[in-house]
């Protein structure tokens, strides 16, 4: 994969793909502006103005970035006449971060009240598994008392259970 194939897809992803649409005209097209005025040059996507030398340059798509002898960050015009390229960078590496925190942040966000959810679920069966324990205790000790009562009531009871038989 070459950097002509890796530039577009970076700058897809900030939104300026419009860039290199026109990356097959010839290298002839920004340098013909030499000597016009920023906005003229910047009609064309490919072109970058430079402010310091008032020259219109074909965007070096072989560096991510205009090196510093054609043409300092400060004094780069791409795109907006009034923001230079620096700026832009600057601008878009802000924002990219904020989303990037924003995503992580509700990130956190769903999976903490999914496991407090979770954590209030397993409260709530932990509390109704104790409730129908409790339950089944009290139906047991009626059974055993009524059992106990039937075995008073016929003589059973007694230390031996085989006391009848005596």
């Amino acid at each position: 994969m070459n950097m002509r194939s890796i530039v577009p897809i970076v700058l897809l992803f900030f939104g300026l793909a419009t860039v290199f649409a026109q990356t097959s005209a010839p290298g002839n097209a920004c340098e013909t502006k030499n000597g016009t005025s920023c906005e003229e040059c910047l009609s064309n996507v490919t072109c970058l103005w430079c402010i310091k030398t008032k020259m219109c340059i074909t965007y070096p798509v072989n560096t991510i970035l205009p090196p510093h002898a054609v043409c300092p960050l400060n004094d780069a015009r791409w795109g907006l006449c009034w923001m230079n390229f620096q700026t832009l960078i600057i601008t878009l590496s802000v924002v990219a971060g904020v989303i990037i925190i924003a995503f992580l942040v509700c990130l956190f966000c769903c999976c903490k009240c999914e496991n407090f959810g979770s954590k209030r679920f397993e409260d709530k069966m932990e509390r109704q598994a104790n409730k129908t324990k409790g339950k089944q205790e009290e139906r047991r000790a009626e059974m055993k008392q009524r059992h106990e009562e039937i075995r008073t009531k016929y003589g059973l009871s007694g230390a031996n259970k085989y006391s009848r038989f005596s």
